[in-house]
């Protein structure tokens, strides 16, 4: 049983994760409409809130936060990752978030140290 809580204290819960990153969007755009000069600190504040609840778990691993954020306008946006890591260990994650005039997508990768 030890076992058990021990890895689910140390493991990338992708559930967790998400739930972490829905916070920061919403903290960060709410129900704001998109405005091209905010979107530089738009982006900044969620990643670095991102970063912040997440380090607070004090799980051991590093992160890699990206966030995009995409007016609605009718344009295509294609995105492609590639990790070499172990399964067992180490995650991502990626959740789209949208309201009526905006897309942002977050994108977190946990390394085990």
């Amino acid at each position: 049983m030890d076992d058990f809580q021990t890895g689910e204290e140390t493991a990338f819960v992708v559930d967790e994760v998400s739930n972490i990153v829905k916070e920061a969007v919403e903290t960060a755009i709410g129900g704001s409409a998109y405005q091209h000069n905010k979107v530089n600190q738009w982006t900044s504040n969620i990643v670095e809130q991102t970063l912040n609840l997440l380090t607070k778990l004090g799980k051991p691993f590093k992160y890699i936060v990206t966030a995009v954020i995409m007016q609605k306008n009718g344009a295509g946006l294609h995105t492609a990752s590639s990790c070499y890591w172990d399964n067992s260990t180490d995650g991502s994650c990626t959740v789209r978030w949208e309201n009526k005039t905006m897309y942002c997508i977050v994108s977190v990768f946990g390394l085990a140290i």
